[in-house]
């Protein structure tokens, strides 16, 4: 029978009092929290399976609550998550869900980043608002699938903590306009999602060495250890998708 792995791990980093990040896979959930080890979880291939990652947006209020909101939006709706129109209206009631919490002064521009993918029978739903990632993890090398929400890089920089577009994030409500875009599937697939806490201190070339070296928890492990060798600045959190038959 035709499966699906995912391979997840989530982390505080090495400078950040908490973590502000979660992460969805199938029905489990991982709300800001620490995860000791990477836990791999086995579904079958059929019914429409999200995996995403949540990154709460820092120097503004309650990230992990924001962030914790959209994956569990994100976890009871994921069944029914089969068309890229209703990956769409998935991710608007994410975006609505977090203004509507920060109607409370104490949450209020509380914000998020979200991306992920939908894994169908013989497709995959790439999605993504803000700037965490999917990337495909081909034989030739990495290829990002998923479209930063980010502001031009000023010459001579790789990164930038600001963004353009997040769920939630401002003191009064702004509509989205979510990425999303359908990938064909076959078996031995592999994608990457993560949060930048992953992609901003490890140059991509030295992810897609890890990921060609190594597969399943082993791989977590060794992208995670990536970050933490590069300082940790951030919260890590990433779920590696593989397609199994």
């Amino acid at each position: 029978m035709e499966y699906v792995t995912v391979t997840a791990l989530s982390h505080p980093g090495l400078l950040r009092e908490h973590n502000e990040d979660s992460l969805v896979a199938g029905p489990w959930t991982l709300c800001a929290t620490m995860t000791e080890n990477p836990q791999t979880l086995v579904f079958p291939l059929g019914t429409p399976l999200v995996v995403a990652v949540a990154d709460g947006i820092g120097g503004q209020p309650a990230g992990e609550v924001a962030s914790a909101l959209a994956v569990r939006q994100l976890a009871a709706l994921g069944p029914s998550l089969d068309t890229g129109e209703a990956v769409r209206d998935a991710l608007n009631l994410c975006n609505d869900a977090v203004y509507a919490a920060g109607r409370d002064p104490e949450l209020n521009t509380m914000g998020t980043t979200v991306a992920g993918a939908v894994v169908l029978a013989e497709s995959l739903l790439v999605f993504n608002v803000g700037d965490s990632r999917v990337l495909d993890a081909t034989a030739d090398g990495l290829r990002q699938v998923s479209v930063d929400d980010s502001p031009p890089l000023s010459p001579g920089r790789r990164t930038t903590s600001l963004v353009t577009q997040a769920l939630g994030g401002t003191p009064d409500f702004s509509a989205i306009t979510p990425h999303v875009r359908e990938a064909p599937l076959s078996a031995g697939d592999r994608y990457l999602v993560c949060t930048d806490g992953l992609t901003d201190p490890v140059p991509e070339d030295a992810l897609n060495d890890l990921l060609q070296l190594h597969s399943g928890g082993r791989a977590a492990f060794e992208l995670w250890k990536s970050a933490i060798e590069a300082g940790g600045p951030d919260n890590i959190t990433l779920a590696l998708i593989t397609i199994g038959e």
